[in-house]
Formats: structure tokens, sequence, C-alpha cells
């Protein structure tokens, strides 16, 4: 018999590990709420053609599809085993691939339902076929917040503020938010006489930080583009403070198009809402967001003293809802990636050293008559918030205490006949290993102001 194991790219969780994931997503939560987002779940799948189409063809590669039940190949006959053919009728459903274009979706299908501006959060895992390596994996969980309705600036200065407070709850304060415009992206390429070749330029763009400039130059050549062409578009691909000297430089490098005129008014009046307070903010012209369904500002959380690709992303997708048949309804939306986010807090050791604890006080009884004597008690400290177990056997005390060293429990209450015939309990602090008598009624008030 083989033994067991688990797909690549996907991972058990303990319950140490969970505690720290829990701590990462219960920070994000408070964040999202004191914004006012509501919550939101989606299917783990979706319709195939919900998902095809919305996020370009390296992305619509990246989807994991779900076979359809029953005896599907007993009716294809051998001259349509075709690739596409073959998928679309063995498959029609798929594991999402993001939580934004369900968003989208969910939002066609309730719109008479919905009030707009809608602002929603949602926490749930996503799958994508990826080769796994450090810090990506084939199922990970998004946390995302999105707002449905409004075309104002003032959802991204939001957005901004949320990471800077979820970052900083953290403990994660080296960190850098990177800001760009897909209308700017596209006013480059314009003055590169290059806009037929828009989609596949920002996909190559998007890979600077991995092939490098040359690596970028190398691709754009690849696809068809000049020495001149390739010098336009490579010469904004730097990073530089969001502030307004910068934003000036690049509106003069550029001629006065429609979508150079857009992307310098929204970065410029998004300065304004951040009153020119940008620490950990800049403006990095080779971010690209390579996702179709992008078309103004984007952005990007990186970490700045760990090796680690972005922790968060996000932009605005005007037209998205438009692609199931809504139209008019603008929207905006960032995720923050917590597997990447614990990874990056592992290697800094930022977790709070008693984000383990899942137990304050261990009783111990030593027979099973003492069982009856504890239960009331455990139930009095569980009505304080207090985590309460027993241990479920009359083991030798040994045994019992070694369990909750194990667990970094703090407390012990030790039950025997003497504890019970005096009315008390013996409880033992497990780290500094002292240990006092005290009644029953004084057992909860000494928990709790110790």
């Amino acid at each position: 018999m083989s033994k067991p194991s688990i797909p690549r790219g996907t991972r058990d969780f303990g319950p140490k590990i969970m505690a720290k994931r829990k701590y990462i997503l219960n920070t994000i939560e408070v964040v999202y709420q004191s914004f006012g987002f509501m919550p939101l779940e989606t299917p783990a799948m979706e319709n195939l053609s919900t998902l095809t189409g919305k996020y370009g063809a390296e992305g619509d590669q990246l989807l994991f599809k779900i076979l359809n039940s029953g005896d599907y190949l007993k009716d294809i006959a051998t001259d349509q085993f075709e690739s596409k053919k073959l998928t679309s009728q063995i498959s029609e459903k798929g594991l999402r691939y993001d939580l934004t274009v369900p968003l989208a979706r969910f939002v066609v299908m309730n719109q008479n339902e919905v009030t707009f501006p809608f602002k929603r959060y949602q926490m749930q895992p996503v799958w994508r076929a990826d080769r796994p390596q450090k810090g990506r994996y084939r199922e990970f969980w998004q946390c995302d917040a999105d707002v449905l309705g409004t075309n104002s600036l003032l959802c991204e200065a939001d957005f901004i503020k949320i990471y800077k407070q979820v970052f900083s709850k953290l403990g994660l304060n080296d960190f850098e938010i990177r800001i760009n415009h897909r209308k700017l992206l596209e006013a480059v390429v314009e003055k590169a006489d290059a806009s037929i070749h828009f989609k596949t330029i920002t996909i190559i763009i998007d890979k600077a930080d991995k092939i490098g400039i040359e690596g970028v130059k190398n691709e754009l050549i690849n696809i068809g583009l000049n020495e001149s062409q390739c010098t336009i578009i490579l010469s904004l691909l730097n990073k530089q403070k969001f502030n307004l000297e910068n934003i000036g430089t690049i509106k003069n490098a550029l001629p006065e198009t429609d979508n150079a005129k857009k992307a310098i008014e929204d970065l410029s009046s998004l300065l304004d809402l951040l009153n020119h307070e940008t620490d950990y903010v800049f403006l990095d012209g080779s971010l690209a967001r390579g996702l179709d369904y992008y078309t103004g500002c984007i952005f990007e959380v990186v970490p700045t003293s760990v090796q680690m690709g972005s922790i968060s992303g996000g932009g605005r997708y005007d037209d998205l809802t438009g692609i199931f048949g809504l139209k008019g309804i603008s929207g905006i939306g960032i995720s923050f990636g917590i597997d990447r986010i614990y990874d990056v807090m592992e290697e800094l050791n930022l977790f709070p050293a008693d984000g383990t604890n899942f137990t304050d006080i261990l009783f111990c009884c030593m027979d099973d008559s003492a069982f009856q004597y504890c239960l009331p008690l455990a139930d009095a400290l569980r009505t304080h918030h207090i985590k309460t177990e027993i241990y479920p056997d009359a083991a030798k005390l040994k045994k019992q205490l070694d369990y909750a060293n194990s667990k970094n429990i703090q407390w012990a209450a030790i039950i025997g006949e003497n504890e019970m015939k005096n009315n008390v309990i013996s409880l033992k602090n497990l780290i500094s290993g002292e240990q006092q008598s005290v009644s029953k009624n004084e057992l909860t008030g000494r928990i709790k102001n110790i």
C-alpha cells in the first residue's frame, strides 16, 4: 500500500500554523470592517463559461477544470479528440482562479438586491494550476475587498490606508506600496506606436522583477518591436517616490493623449486625497498587473526585508461586470495573499509569542469522582472567556502535566481526594512552578487577574 500524500502545491495546516493564519485573517478582517466592508462567500467552483476569457490566455491555462460526472467518453468519436473540443465535452466547471470574477458574477445575478456602492470583503481559497515554488502554491487563500458602483478615487485612497493599517497591526513595517495606472501604460505604448501589442507588452512588463530590464527588452524584440520602440517603453519602467514632482516628470515625457491625461489626472487627485502623505508609496512604471480586466490605478505591495514576490495587489476594473451583461458599473479591489504574508512573518519572527495558546487552564482529575467536581467549574470559566479543558482520563498526574506542557497551557487545576474534601483547587502555574490552594469561588477571579 502506497503512503498517503497530498497534491504538489497544497499543504496541510496543523493547529499551531492555523493559529498564526487566523491571526493574519482576523487582523485583515477587523481592518476591512472598520472601513465599512461587508462579508461575502461564493462557491469553490464556477461554470467555466464564467471563468474563461477573464484572465487572459495565460490565466486561462492555469484554470483547474473539474471533470463532469458520468461516462463522458462513451459517445465521443476518436476524430473529436482535439483538446478544446474535448474539454468542452468533459468539463463544464472549474475551481475559482480568484475572488474578483465570482464577485462580478454575484453582483450581476443579484443586481436588484445589491445597494451601490457595494462594499464587500471575501476570504476564501483559490486554485491555479501553476508550477509550485517558494511563495507560489496551487491552492492558496486570498483576502479581498472590493467596491462596485463608484468612480471615486476615495476608494483608491482608502485601500492605501488599509494597506498601511494591516501591515502596521501585523508588525510588518518593511514594505513598499507600488502604484501605477493602466492608462499610463497605454499612453507609453501609444508613444512607442505599439498599441497593437498592448496586452502582450503588459504581460512582458509584468515579469520585469523576474527577468530584469534586459529580459524585458529581449522579449519585446521577439514580438517585433524595434530598438527605438523598446527604448521608449523601457525609459518609463523606473520606480520613484509617489509625489507631484515625479508625476509632473512623467506628464512632460508623454504626448497629451486621452490615456495620458486620464492617468495623470487620477494619480494627481489620488495624491491630494492622501494629503501627500505617501510613506511607503512608490510610482512604479514596471507594474503592469497582467490580468486583462484592469483599467485604472493598479497596486502591489512588496516586502523589502525578505526575498518574496508581492504580498498584495489589485486595481480598478471598470468594465468587469459588463462581461456578464451589467454595463456601467465601476469597480476596484485589492487582495491580500495570506500564504505569502505568513511566510514573510515566519521568516521575520513577527508572530506574537502567545499566538498558539489554545488553552488557558487544564483540569487534572486524579480519580473518576473528580470529573463531577470540576465540570461546573470548567463551565463557569468558559462563560468568562477563559479557554478551559478537562483532561479526559484519570491518568497519572505526570502524564496530564506533560500534555499541558506540550500545548503551552499556563495553568493546571489539580483535583484529588483532598481538594474535594476541603472544597478547594490546587492551582499550579506551569511556567513558574508555583502552586497554591484556592477556593472554588476564587478560581475564576484568580485566573482572570493574574
